[in-house]
């Protein structure tokens, strides 16, 4: 087909002929020709098809070549012309896409006004292409008139023409052509609102320019043009037949057009929404009539309940986007009407929920119930018409949500952030009328905590995954249910203790009977509850907690603390590391809330921890943290997650001022600081425990940090009391210094190098808390010039491994931060040079040796020459 017939459908007039345009007409050798597309059609069959990966890759090596040839342009068309290969089609498409805007070389205007023309053409003649092709055309369009516009032919932007030629094939009456135009606008709007990788690079203003002109001239009218045509639809809802191929891409296209238009980056910030679902959607004032007029609204509501389910997600996903308007595109009125009607929407969705057993359409609806409440206020909802009935479906949908645990886990996180957020703005509410959460929020609470309960006993019978072991779910969750969980905290706090004391008293039954699966349902029964419990201890700080409310707090966290001192008693034999790993999630919420600087030591959790436990003050609460830290770092060596978990709760209480000072004058901890061994401590050991594996020992920066802030406390200059602390590591440096100093390799220089990262890593920790300069200087004086001989020679012999490199260059790193001025020293001190020569000679060590791996010239890593 001859390019010029391509302007029967297109504005575009050109003039001038170029390589595309007289490709057909070119005197070459037909002979030739055929015999170039056969190969390339050979090509891409191997490519896509070929199970042989030398096959493929020399396939896919000849293409490339292919795409950088002189005639690649013409063989495009050629290719597309002759229709023969579905690939050799692809191939086509896709390398025209490519060439469109390459970085260095762009191809002349008429040259892709001509490419553009021609793909109008050729998608409209061809409705049987195969789908891929399809979609790879539709994106060559998209890309030519993204990067064309701005582009000027004889006084006119000839790019911006292409969206009242597809609005042309979209106005006839060929269903073919109809689809082909709205795939055509929805990559259109796709493509103006993403930035490609190469833009991110160069000209991130340039797309944001080009996105900005799109939305104020173009987009709105594609708006409009996608919602009359689901009008139209939705009027001849019984004339269309689903099962009908086209009707239905159609329809999906049609719906996606919208969607893809509410999703636009208005305000040019490109948000990330897999990162932050409920943002704002910020629609320009010009569409402020759309949204005025309750149609729009009611248009997808309706579509929705119309819709088979292989349509209808895509309905509620532009309903979430439509909710999430902003609010100053309305005043008061026009917000209160429109409020209204997405709850009357929400209601009747509740009120027939057969379409939610669809997953897709149960976490649509699910994210459209959270938009509720992150755009409008719980001031606003209570005033909507029958509040009452809607807030009681959305309890019971809720709770019916919540006890199928197993049912779409993943949608859950909407229901209760709706929760949430209702539940923190009670404090806020001026409206007279009631908000009524004090009725239900205690009933989600339940269905929460029983659901939970329950999952453990069919995890355990049908061996399923276990919610527990999805780590981030559960901090997500937790955090959601602290605040639900404080709304009538009486009600919360009495089911818990219910439940825990129900489950405490069959756990010690069945721990005399020894293990059985009954023993492990109470174990995970044991760790949701002391979870949940850590939980809503952690939501004091969203309510002003009453005295009772404090004493509530402590009757459960007497009963953890006795859990945990059964749970301890038997770690000699066995221990449950989920139940342990509850319980320092329970420690580390019950630290930020009951211990520390800001916290009242008269508060009634102390009184109820000194009635049943003894424990009358901050200073033995301590004790009893510091008791969980060091049997954890004892008997769980082999368990990464608990050492890691148990030492980051070391370091919490290591950061303060009045809470650090009585914690160093524990038993516990002078025990921890003197005896910091593997000994005494399986995880510091070479060959055992969570420090096992070189890429394991990252815990003993986060202990020796924790340990240099403790023995800081009261070190002052005592110059004695640091050098004990140190004889470990000195015994240690001395040990492997021995070794690394015999040239002859031994068997013992794989338990050398582990014991050098480990020692690294100590090293690390320690320098990071000595902060000021004269434990600095202490550390200094100790570490130069006996050990850095030791960590240079590590290097000599280890460079290729970054086992032992990395954390050698993090300790030197760490060495040269002058943190609190540590680092001014006095005008007489050498010091300063001496450390600047040590770093020089590790850098100029591991350099040297590096670019012995590759062809790295050196003159790169030696700019300039420092003699040492």
């Amino acid at each position: 087909m001859h390019i010029t017939q391509i302007n029967r459908i297109s504005s575009a007039q050109v003039e001038t002929k170029t390589t595309f345009d007289n490709f057909l007409e070119q005197k070459q050798k037909p002979c030739k020709i055929n015999k170039d597309l056969l190969q390339l059609e050979n090509l891409c069959k191997q490519l896509y098809e070929t199970a042989d990966g030398n096959v493929r890759a020399e396939a896919e090596k000849a293409l490339v070549s292919f795409a950088n040839s002189p005639d690649c342009l013409s063989k495009c068309q050629l290719l597309l012309e002759r229709g023969n290969s579905a690939y050799a089609q692809l191939l086509a498409a896709t390398t025209l896409t490519k060439m469109v805007y390459r970085p260095n070389s762009t191809l002349p205007l008429e040259q892709r006004v001509d490419i553009r023309n021609y793909v109008l053409n050729y998608l409209a003649t061809r409705p049987k292409l195969t789908h891929y092709v399809s979609q790879a055309l539709v994106q060559l369009f998209a890309r030519i008139t993204k990067y064309g516009w701005f582009d000027v032919l004889k006084d006119d932007y000839i790019f911006r023409d292409a969206v009242s030629d597809v609005v042309k094939f979209i106005q006839s009456n060929s269903t073919h052509h109809v689809m082909i135009g709205v795939q055509l606008l929805s990559q259109l709007v796709c493509e103006m609102n993403q930035v490609s990788e190469s833009e991110a690079s160069r000209s991130l203003t340039k797309h944001r320019k080009i996105a900005s002109s799109f939305r104020d001239t173009q987009l709105f009218e594609i708006f409009q043009l996608a919602c009359s045509l689901l009008r139209s639809a939705a009027g001849n809802i019984k004339s269309l037949d689903f099962n009908d191929s086209n009707q239905h891409s159609l329809l999906s296209h049609s719906l996606r057009l919208a969607h893809n238009c509410l999703t636009f980056d208005f305000i040019g910030t490109s948000t990330d929404e897999s990162s932050d679902d409920l943002c704002t959607v910020q629609i320009p004032t010009s569409w402020r009539s759309a949204f005025l007029d309750v149609s729009t609204m009611e248009l997808y509501f309706d579509l929705y309940s119309v819709l088979p389910t292989s349509l209808s997600p895509l309905a509620l996903s532009c309903l979430v986007q439509i909710a999430s308007v902003r609010r100053s595109l309305f005043n008061n009125t026009e917000r209160a009407k429109f409020i209204n009607h997405l709850v009357i929407g929400v209601r009747g969705i509740l009120e027939n929920p057969l379409g939610l057993s669809d997953p897709n359409n149960y976490h649509e609806f699910c994210r459209l119930l959270a938009r509720l409440k992150s755009n409008y206020q719980l001031g606003e909802l209570v005033k909507v018409d029958n509040y009452s009935e809607a807030i009681k479906l959305i309890a019971e949908f809720t709770i019916t949500s919540l006890r199928m645990w197993q049912f779409a886990p993943n949608s859950v996180h909407y229901l209760l952030s709706l929760w949430q957020r209702m539940v923190a703005s009670v404090p806020y509410v001026k409206a007279t009328e009631p908000h009524m959460l004090e009725t239900y929020t205690p009933e989600v609470t339940k269905a929460y905590i029983t659901s939970r309960l329950e999952s453990v006993h069919v995890v355990v019978r049908d061996q399923v995954e276990d919610p527990l072991d999805d780590h981030g779910m559960i901090a997500q969750q937790l955090e959601q249910l602290s605040t639900i969980g404080r709304c009538e905290y009486e009600k919360t706090c009495s089911l818990l203790v219910q439940l825990f004391d129900e489950s405490a008293q069959r756990y010690q039954e069945r721990i005399s009977s020894g293990p059985s699966a009954e023993l492990n349902i109470e174990e995970g029964r044991l760790t949701w509850l002391v979870y949940i419990i850590g939980s809503v201890i952690g939501g004091r700080v969203s309510f002003a907690s009453t005295d009772e409310h404090d004493a509530m707090d402590g009757e459960l966290v007497c009963r953890v603390l006795q859990l945990m001192n059964l749970t301890d008693s038997r770690l000699a034999q066995v221990g449950c590391e989920k139940l342990d790993l509850a319980i320092l999630s329970f420690f580390e919420q019950f630290r930020k809330i009951y211990v520390g600087d800001q916290v009242q030591k008269t508060s009634k959790v102390y009184r109820r921890l000194s009635e049943v436990l003894g424990l009358s003050d901050e200073s033995m609460v301590l004790s009893v943290f510091i008791g969980k830290i060091i049997t954890n770092l004892k008997f769980w060596g082999r368990s990464e997650q608990i050492i890691s978990k148990t030492l980051q709760l070391l370091s919490d209480l290591s950061v303060g001022y009045s809470s650090v000072r009585k914690l160093v004058k524990l038993e516990a901890v002078q025990f921890l600081l003197n005896n910091h061994t593997s000994e005494h401590f399986p995880f510091l050991g070479i060959n055992n425990g969570a420090g096992g594996g070189p890429g394991d020992m990252r815990c003993r920066t986060t202990f020796y940090t924790a340990l240099g802030r403790l023995l800081l406390v009261d070190l002052g200059e005592d110059e004695e009391r640091f050098y004990r602390f140190m004889v470990p590591l000195t015994s240690h440096f001395e040990s492997v210094g021995g070794l690394l100093a015999n040239t002859n390799v031994s068997v013992n220089m794989e338990d050398a190098k582990r014991s050098l990262i480990g020692l690294a890593r100590d090293l690390r920790g320690i320098t990071f808390a000595f902060s000021n300069k004269t434990s600095y200087m202490m550390l200094f004086d100790w570490f130069y010039p006996s050990f850095t001989p030791v960590l240079q020679r590590a290097v000599e012999l280890w460079f290729h491994d970054p086992t032992v490199t990395t954390p050698i260059l993090k300790l030197f790193t760490e060495l040269a931060q002058n943190r609190s001025q540590r680092l001014q020293f006095d005008v007489s001190s050498p010091n300063g040079i001496l450390l600047f020569r040590e770093l020089s000679k590790m850098i100029c060590c591991y350099g040297s040796r590096i670019l012995t791996i590759g062809d790295i010239p050196k003159d790169r890593l030696y700019p300039m020459k420092y003699p040492l």
